[in-house]
């Protein structure tokens, strides 16, 4: 069972990761893992996933790897996921490059599970090779629906019944919450997330494609929000609501963005 993985497809921790290399990829994931809410101030997963992987290698070959952070105290099994479109050399001879990382926060009340989760995707993996080859895939929506089908396969084998699978899906993930997204007479409103610090890139959270889209190229949004002022995206008018400092002076700014809707043809 894959239920961390499946839990952050819901809660849209799936990114297209913007570094080819390995630290500049791994400290990405571990800045986004920092900003889950139920993760406590001060962890320090980043310094964490970058010491384990001192000392241990966590490729698991065919262009996978699953880093992780361990921390001694009890919580809950996290992970996000980072798809590389050019992967990322993980300095293991002869292996290929990995072009998809699922990076777990482990707690200790979690290892057991944490070792079933890898051991499974390990299994789906080496019994389904077409799932090796994540280099095809185009986009970041088609590695998702990669991830679906391996969870599906991980928790009922090849059995083909696509409604049968979803039924499943939504199983598992009922009761978590989806973002904030709300619709109001003429008005649409999203939620929006936006982890920021010195020396690395902002990183923009919301499970609206085009304002992913949109604040994630736009280099004057992060410091706008930092000075605690509202900014334009075309018709978005995004505004703070608050902002919670991390360890390492990064800081997770809670924001909405509110647009007037266009009428219809």
């Amino acid at each position: 069972m894959l239920k961390s993985i499946l839990d952050a497809l819901q809660r849209g921790r799936l990114v297209e990761l913007p570094h080819t290399d390995k630290q500049g990829a791994l400290q990405f994931l571990a800045t986004l893992l920092e900003a889950i809410p139920s993760i406590p101030p001060g962890t320090g997963v980043v310094e964490a996933v970058m010491e384990h992987e001192r000392v241990s290698i966590t490729s698991l070959g065919s262009g996978w790897a699953c880093p992780h952070a361990r921390v001694n105290f009890d919580g809950d099994l996290s992970c996000a996921i980072g798809w590389s479109p050019g992967g990322i050399d993980y300095g293991i001879p002869g292996e290929p490059l990995v072009h998809m990382i699922v990076m777990f926060f482990v707690p200790d009340n979690q290892r057991n599970n944490y070792l079933k989760e890898v051991s499974s995707l390990a299994r789906v993996l080496k019994s389904n090779p077409r799932y090796q080859s994540i280099e095809a895939f185009p986009d970041l929506n088609t590695a998702r629906n990669n991830l679906l089908d391996l969870a599906h396969l991980a928790m009922n084998g090849d059995a083909p019944n696509a409604r049968a699978r979803m039924i499943r899906l939504e199983a598992l993930t009922k009761g978590v919450q989806p973002v904030e997204r709300l619709q109001l007479e003429g008005m649409e409103a999203d939620s929006l997330t936006i982890v920021a610090g010195p020396g690395i890139e902002p990183i923009v959270l919301t499970q609206n494609q085009e304002l992913s889209t949109l604040a994630g190229s736009d280099t004057g949004l992060a410091a706008a929000i930092a000075n605690g002022k509202r900014y334009r995206l075309e018709d978005w008018q995004v505004v703070p609501k608050g902002s919670t400092a991390y360890v390492g002076e990064r800081v997770v700014y809670d924001c909405i963005a509110i647009r007037v809707m266009r009428p219809q043809a």
